[in-house]
């Protein structure tokens, strides 16, 4: 069935590409010569223009895949870039346009924009545990640097009928640190007393840097050990220490990388199963 609809489709479009070469049929759009000539005639051999061809089909594949997602690059997408590139080059937007070559650079720059919106829709769940980071990070980093996860109580304000209430609250937090010390939940009156948004999870943090000596004090407290007052930006707070771990000195760009990495890889496999279920033919004989 595909062939007849193949052979109709090249029927139908034969008075149009009168005089340009068809080289490649991808499901129902045709590539023609012309419109790669400018690649194609710098190919050294008749594989690197299999592989430009093969290139072509890919993008092609891609757009219409884009389409159907419904988030191919709108029209302001491709203006704001457009727009850019004029300022980029130093001319105005009316200047790129009387490019003679204007309107196959906006043909790319809208497939290039579909495209890229494309990967980060097929990629956006493509991530990395903490501890998978870790493992691979610290294999590629000759340092280190400490990290810790505390949970805090902090109180920002109380009710009082002084204005000032910093010794109020200070007392208050005393308070709940002798409960915390004879084994009162740190958990349980972070909850309810907490008045910073961590309250909601026991009032524990992300993993910290110790690089100040606020947080060089937390991370010397023992297990079940309640820190001294101490000040935050959102108020004065106590503190608990929950864990403790070295990690790269730029993890975090490691992390980064190493989820690129593995995003590529994943995007590249899915292109090659998009190909798999596409209807692709490539004239050689044209070439």
């Amino acid at each position: 069935m595909k062939g007849v609809l193949t052979l109709l489709f090249l029927l139908s479009i034969s008075s149009v590409f009168a005089g340009n070469t068809i080289i490649a049929i991808v499901n129902n759009t045709a590539v023609t010569y012309n419109s790669l000539e400018s690649i194609l005639s710098n190919a050294n051999s008749k594989d690197d223009k299999v592989d430009i061809i093969s290139q072509r089909i890919n993008v092609i594949l891609q757009v219409e895949r884009a389409k159907k997602l419904n988030i191919e690059a709108s029209l302001n997408d491709v203006n704001l870039a457009l727009f850019e590139i004029s300022k980029n080059n130093n001319i105005s937007l009316e200047q790129l346009q009387a490019y003679p070559e204007f309107l196959s650079l906006k043909t790319e720059v809208s497939e290039r924009i579909s495209i890229l919106n494309l990967q980060r829709y097929i990629t956006k769940d493509e991530t990395i545990t903490e501890n998978e980071a870790i493992k691979i990070c610290s294999k590629k980093s000759s340092s280190t640097v400490k990290q810790i996860k505390i949970a805090q109580i902090i109180i920002s304000e109380i009710e009082a009928e002084t204005q000032n209430d910093s010794d109020i609250i200070k007392a208050f937090l005393n308070k709940l640190s002798k409960h915390i010390s004879k084994g009162a939940s740190f958990e349980a009156f972070a909850k309810l007393h907490s008045q910073h948004s961590s309250y909601f999870n026991g009032g524990i943090t992300d993993w910290i840097e110790v690089n100040n000596p606020t947080i060089k004090m937390l991370d010397s407290l023992i297990d079940n050990e309640v820190s001294k007052i101490y000040l935050t930006d959102f108020g004065l707070a106590i503190g608990i220490k929950l864990e403790e771990r070295f990690v790269s000195n730029n993890f975090k760009q490691c992390k980064e990388k190493i989820i690129y990495l593995n995003a590529e890889k994943f995007y590249s496999n899915w292109v090659e199963e998009l190909r798999e279920q596409a209807f692709i033919k490539i004239y050689h004989d044209a070439l």
